[in-house]
């Protein structure tokens, strides 16, 4: 089990290589002088060769490549062209930790429901319940995600007031990490765990109704166990792998920034942030954000396939 865990961590090392430098070469392709926007765009000509000459815009492709992975492999993401050169790491580092908050929030909320909604319904297969849950779950995976953030914006924080409209909030500081409003948390992770919840519902029930015709499932039901209660105590955990990758597949994403959700929530996130640099032409910002969170994907799925040995010991490899 060690040795596989570490062969996956380093695996993950080749990848973030590829993915950087993939980073890096599109940034190429992005309009724009980065001197321009570092100097203004009244500059004259001098200005800008004095300004590529100091952050090294005026060097080889070749040098500029080594010097950002001797860079990268001390963790150095750079300094921001416009935030008043503050650095890249701190930027994403800040962002990273919002938007973290608010994926756990939205995954915790969707996988409770998830999984309540497709035992719910595995165990009532047929039966008009079974029925009303799969319109819900195909409703909610059929709605669009910024539809819905407006639509509970506008009954929730604006007509009834219950919650706030936008905003990061002003919540308790840990360690000197803020956390976000309660008031300011609910609407976004709702409207990002709606979609989640309603696929991982139908996942949970199909891989139910599948464990259901097993033996060992149809020895519970010999035994005198009700159907809900065969599904639950003996099913669910086999049910379980379909349903943890989903999970941990959705938690990276969340991750990777719902530019959405964030923009309509004003949610200072990962995404948001990416977005307003790539307005502001801000390369090394959007440059580490994409670098950061591709590594946070990996680390993501580096854990999912670590608890399919957790889950089931027949995936287990190396132990």
């Amino acid at each position: 089990m060690t040795r596989y865990a570490l062969r996956r961590l380093l695996w993950m090392v080749p990848v973030v290589w590829a993915a950087a430098t993939l980073v890096w070469i599109f940034m190429f392709l992005i309009p724009g002088d980065p001197a321009r926007i570092l100097a203004g765009q009244s500059a004259d000509p001098d200005v800008l060769e004095a300004v590529r000459a100091e952050w090294g815009l005026d060097r080889p492709a070749p040098v500029r490549y080594a010097h950002f992975l001797g860079k990268l492999a001390r963790f150095d993401l750079g300094t921001s062209y416009v935030q008043a050169g503050r650095p890249v790491t701190g930027i994403i580092g800040a962002a990273m930790v919002r938007t973290l908050f608010l994926a756990v929030a939205a995954t915790v909320l969707a996988t409770v429901l998830g999984i309540v909604i497709g035992t719910l319904s595995a165990a009532g297969h047929g039966t008009p319940l079974d029925a009303v849950l799969r319109v819900i779950t195909a409703a909610g995976i059929s709605v669009p995600t910024f539809w819905l953030g407006l639509m509970l914006m506008l009954v929730f924080a604006s007509r009834l007031r219950w919650f706030h409209v936008s905003g990061y909030g002003d919540g308790p500081t840990v360690l000197g990490i803020g956390f976000p409003g309660l008031g300011n948390l609910v609407l976004p992770s709702v409207t990002l765990a709606i979609f989640s919840a309603s696929y991982l519902a139908r996942v949970t029930r199909a891989s139910l109704l599948e464990e259901s015709g097993q033996e060992y499932t149809r020895a519970a039901r010999a035994r005198g166990a009700t159907q809900a209660a065969a599904l639950w105590r003996h099913a669910l955990a086999n049910a379980m792998l379909p349903v943890v990758t989903l999970v941990g597949l959705n938690f990276g994403a969340l991750l990777g920034g719902a530019i959405a959700t964030e923009t309509i929530f004003s949610w200072p996130g990962v995404g948001l942030v990416m977005l307003n640099a790539l307005k502001s032409r801000d390369l090394p910002v959007l440059e580490g954000g994409a670098i950061a969170l591709t590594g946070s994907f990996l680390l993501v799925n580096a854990a999912v396939d670590l608890s399919y040995a957790l889950l089931d010991p027949r995936t287990r490899r190396d132990t």
